[in-house]
């Protein structure tokens, strides 16, 4: 599992590292204002269904059914319900695509209803998400693509298409960064453009799987009816976290010129590791788990959970508490150039570490909710995620004047620290997660080495290693965090490196179904 969960991350830091290249260039043409905001705003909608179907709801309502189908009746029978699921969601995302882009201006009165106040950011907002709402009907297709790829053992494909999203955008950067008030137009048709390209990379990597999906006629059968039941419940229960950033984006609106903005710019940085790890982690568990449950191996999943858990907090505590220690100097190193201040650093940098804070349990979550969904069971996440995105409201409304973007990004946090230990709750309750010794006793460890490197991490800035070149202060100070983190690491057995080794080097076995692929 950790193997492919490797092959996914490789995949996604590649695309992650070019979304830097991209925010970097966006940060230095629209800095942290009105067009910024704009901009960002007509992105948010298109990314919600990207994540909630490319890394949660329809992963989870689609991967389980597919993979059972492809288990115990064969290759033919899955193949016609993944057709089965494109004719209908090619029908209805199109009647969705339609009617947002008609009446958009009531679409955004939702999203970012402090926009009104400003006419010209308002109208700026509505043209852009026009441009790159077509994006949204494409990439949820995409992610079905990808969920057949991913059942059958073929991580690689969809992994990497994200990484064309960033080639588009950058690409159109290029061509016209010399356009001044037509940047934000041209970033909003490079978001179309992806679309397409990704559509045609993943169907032709359908193709060379030799899993082709033909288009007939929709018809709700009884396996198509399964996925749908699954999928409503799952755009609660596996996408919180991205609920929960829609919100922020809500309430942002309402506060001064560029709170989106620099938000949007935290969240970017925060999303390394999350996405990195989490999506990798989620994407390769859940078909997994799923295998373990209807073969009833309730100790190989619970072992399967653990080794991911403690995989993913490895990860994610040093990261959390790297990003805290240092998010200024990364935040000035690179985005501080161009139209973006330094002033819009700090603040950018102040939303970092509170969203930092709930790093650890945005991951978890992407790890937690396959196992509800693996066995079916849709109801509990939904009631979980009802409660958190309750929850983020709630703390948003009472910190957003207080605290202004700290307190959306602290919000989003605290609920998702509220979900994970909820569905962790439930999970050890009907005992599909039961914490082993070895989870429980690394977990300890690895907070401590965190807790030594963070407070390094803290000295050296306030010794001055800023006052050099920004990169190479920056550089040093990763690397002195890397170099912390793995002695102390060592040294406190948070982790050893033969057992490393050797997750990386074992590639489990897929079904016989699966390989026929």
């Amino acid at each position: 599992m950790i193997r492919n969960a490797f092959t996914v991350g490789v995949w996604t830091l590649g695309s992650r590292v070019l979304g830097f290249a991209r925010d970097i260039l966006i940060a230095a043409m629209l800095g942290a204002g009105p067009a910024a905001d704009a901009f960002f705003v007509a992105l948010r909608l298109p990314n919600l269904f990207r994540r909630l179907f490319g890394e949660g709801a329809f992963s989870a309502a689609f991967i389980p059914a597919y993979t059972g189908m492809l288990s115990h009746e064969g290759d033919e029978p899955a193949r016609r319900l993944a057709e089965e699921i494109t004719a209908i969601m090619v029908i209805w995302l199109f009647a969705l695509m339609v009617l947002g882009m008609i009446f958009m201006p009531y679409v955004l009165d939702v999203l970012a209803p402090g926009f009104r106040a400003e006419p010209a950011k308002f109208a700026l907002a509505v043209h852009l998400s026009r441009i790159t709402f077509p994006y949204l009907w494409l990439i949820c297709l995409c992610a079905l693509f990808a969920g057949v790829l991913n059942a059958r053992g073929h991580f690689a494909a969809a992994a990497a298409a994200p990484i064309l999203f960033n080639v588009c955008i950058i690409g159109v950067l290029f061509v016209l960064h010399d356009e001044g008030e037509r940047v934000p137009e041209a970033l909003a048709y490079g978001v179309a453009l992806s679309g397409i390209v990704q559509f045609a990379v993943l169907g032709r990597a359908l193709v060379r799987a030799g899993v082709p999906l033909r288009l007939h006629i929709p018809r709700l059968t009884p396996g198509a009816r399964l996925v749908l039941r699954r999928l409503g419940p799952g755009l609660i229960g596996a996408g919180v976290t991205q609920l929960n950033l829609t919100v922020d984006t809500i309430i942002a609106s309402l506060l001064p010129n560029g709170t989106v903005s620099v938000l949007y710019y935290a969240d970017r940085v925060n999303q390394l590791p999350l996405g990195v790890i989490g999506a990798a982690l989620g994407t390769v568990l859940l078909p997994r788990l799923s295998r373990h449950f209807r073969r009833k191996e309730t100790a190989a999943a619970r072992a399967t959970l653990n080794r991911a858990v403690e995989f993913a907090l490895l990860v994610t505590l040093p990261g959390a508490a790297a990003l805290g220690a240092i998010g200024l100097p990364i935040m000035q190193t690179l985005f501080a150039h161009g139209a973006f201040s330094d002033s819009d650093a700090a603040r950018s940098a102040a939303a970092l570490a509170a969203y930092a804070f709930g790093l650890p349990a945005f991951v978890m979550v992407k790890l937690f909710a396959p196992g509800f969904f693996a066995r079916g069971d849709t109801k509990t996440p939904v009631k979980i995620g009802f409660a958190a995105v309750a929850l983020n409201l709630v703390l948003n409304l009472a910190l957003m004047h207080p605290l202004q973007q700290v307190g959306i990004a602290l919000s989003t946090s605290i609920a998702a620290w509220f979900n994970v230990g909820m569905l962790a709750f439930f999970l050890h309750r009907h005992a599909d997660f039961v914490p082993d010794n070895q989870l429980v006793g690394r977990t300890l460890r690895i907070i401590a080495a965190s807790a030594i490197m963070a407070a390094v991490l803290i000295g050296l800035r306030y010794a001055g290693i800023m006052r050099l070149p920004p990169s190479v202060g920056l550089a040093i100070l990763i690397a002195a965090g890397i170099a912390t983190f793995a002695v102390i690491g060592l040294g406190l057995g948070a982790f050893r490196l033969d057992e490393l080794r050797a997750l990386l080097r074992r590639s489990p076995p897929l079904d016989p179904a699966a390989q026929a692929g």
